[in-house]
């Protein structure tokens, strides 16, 4: 029988699906065929096997070659199915043992000369083919350190097709693989073990910030309960400062977590190797930045934007009020639910995109509109129309609101203030409380906390407790989602200061946090 079978494994979003590759030879003019809604990278792999085994002195017979991959309704991108199609056409051709590789994954692209070539993606590959119950993986040899950080798994590293064939051939006839004969490592099988390489100490420190106490605290709050920051303020206030040491305030990623961030560096190919992202990752785009790289997408395989990149991290969007329009109102829908769905026509992908958005802003366009803004050029509607670009749904989502002003002389000789380390256990501490008390539910952080649940349910204040938000609610100065976010604040200091239900001071403060003086309530 003229019939190859491998297995391979394509992303959908940051999860991996498995493919089986199957591939026929049969008499016929001389063809390779692929099926099974390739992609155009996909399909030119056939050009890139027949001279990758030629060159390997593997040299395929001029007969027809189908090429399966199934599911065929999944659709199948990249190069990353090079060797798994290599290996079925070459088991199709009778150049190697077919059982042998029937249960195996295959990864990497083939270059012209046989050499296996790095693909981005692998952990997620890996990761995929490990729940499906698959043990042995072959992946390219400069992928290994990324692919190990899968337990469990069985990873052997290619480096040309030759010697991929040598290795299976060995495999077939229970002996030992043999050792690659250049300057690489060997071709024995490495033994994912879930290790992984420290990563550098990041040296943005909370102390570095001179002065802004209440700044400093609305960091802590933010990182405390997961809430969202909006910082107003005039040019060298340290804005931009706060908003980057902000991830040095949260605590280290949870097993979970850091599997789906480092998937996303992994796919997006920013990843060193051997490197476990524990650590909150910081995204700082450009105002200039397009929709489809904020969200997500491209012309080709969709591709996780800017908001997937901060997952479980910080999303700072500096000078906020130049972003466009159209990129600050699609942030809304991944504020509330933690995903984005990129809808193209051939698929539908979702990411994760659950982070902590912080924007920063000057008063006008200037910088120059705070305190009696004598310096100020702009017009008196352009001071109003500027902070109000960003008015409206989106900023209605964020907690905290607050101005940030210049740094007066007084505060210069005051000194360091507290060390990011220092304010990090406290946050560790607030986050502990709140794990114990929401044990068991769906959220873990004030900021996740449903409206309803907190009003009505078993942590809701008492009304005595709630008067000044029910008087502002009732003024109209706050919206129902402001209220809501103003009783998570609230929580989020209380657990601060060791837990239980607010009072009303914690909402008074809260109240400040959300600043009357900002654009929105």
């Amino acid at each position: 029988m003229n019939l190859g079978r491998t297995r391979a494994v394509v992303l959908v979003g940051i999860e991996g699906a498995l493919v089986d590759v199957e591939a026929d030879s049969s008499m016929g003019l001389p063809t390779f065929l692929i099926v099974g809604l390739p992609d155009t990278a996909c399909r030119q792999a056939a050009d890139r096997i027949r001279a990758a085994a030629a060159n390997s002195e593997l040299r395929l017979p001029d007969r027809r070659f189908v090429v399966n991959l199934s599911p065929a309704s999944l659709p199948k991108t990249g190069a990353a199915l090079d060797l798994a199609i290599g290996v079925a056409v070459l088991v199709a051709a009778r150049k190697l043992p077919g059982a042998v590789v029937a249960d195996v994954v295959h990864i990497g692209e083939l270059g012209l000369d046989g050499t296996v070539r790095p693909v981005p993606g692998v952990l997620p590959l890996v990761l995929a083919a490990a729940r499906s119950g698959v043990r042995t993986v072959v992946v390219p040899a400069a992928n290994v350190a990324e692919a190990q950080l899968v337990p469990g798994v069985q990873v052997y590293p290619a480096h040309t097709l030759g010697q991929l064939t040598a290795l299976h051939e060995a495999r077939a006839a229970d002996r030992p693989p043999p050792e690659w004969s250049g300057p690489m490592p060997g071709a024995g099988p490495v033994l994912g073990v879930g290790r992984a390489v420290p990563e550098p100490t990041p040296t943005a420190d909370l102390a570095d910030v001179v002065g802004q106490d209440e700044a400093r605290l609305a960091l802590e709050v933010a990182a405390a309960g997961g809430h969202h920051v909006f910082l107003l303020g005039p040019p060298g206030a340290g804005k931009t400062m706060l908003a980057e040491r902000l991830p040095s305030l949260l605590p280290p990623l949870s097993a979970a977590e850091a599997l789906a961030v480092t998937s996303i560096q992994s796919i997006l190919g920013a990843l060193p190797p051997g490197v476990l992202v524990r650590r909150a990752p910081f995204v700082a785009p450009h105002h200039g930045a397009s929709m489809a790289a904020v969200i997500g997408g491209g012309s080709g395989a969709v591709r996780p934007g800017l908001i997937s990149q901060a997952h479980c991290g910080v999303l700072f969007l500096d000078e906020a009020p130049e972003f466009r329009p159209q990129v600050l109102q699609a942030l809304r829908q991944p504020l509330e639910s933690g995903t984005v769905v990129v809808a193209r026509a051939r698929a539908s992908v979702r990411f994760p995109a659950r982070f902590q958005l912080v924007m920063a802003a000057n008063p006008c366009p200037c910088g120059k509109g705070h305190g009696k803004g004598r310096e100020c050029s702009c017009s008196p509607r352009a001071r109003r129309e500027y902070p109000a670009r960003l008015a409206g749904p989106l900023l209605d989502r964020v907690d905290v609101q607050l101005q940030v002003p210049a740094v007066s002389l007084a505060a210069l000789g005051r000194g360091r203030g507290e060390a990011s380390a220092v304010v990090a256990a406290r946050v560790l501490a607030a986050r502990a409380v709140q794990r114990e008390r929401y044990a068991g539910a769906p959220w873990a952080l004030n900021a996740a906390l449903p409206g309803a649940v907190l009003r009505q349910g078993r942590w809701a204040p008492s009304a005595a407790v709630r008067v000044d938000l029910d008087r502002a609610l009732e003024r109209g100065t706050l919206t129902l989602r402001g209220y809501d976010r103003v009783l998570r604040l609230a929580q989020t200091l209380r657990d601060l200061a060791g837990g239980g239900p607010p009072t009303r001071d914690d909402i008074g403060q809260a109240l400040t946090l959300r600043s009357p003086g900002t654009v929105a309530a």
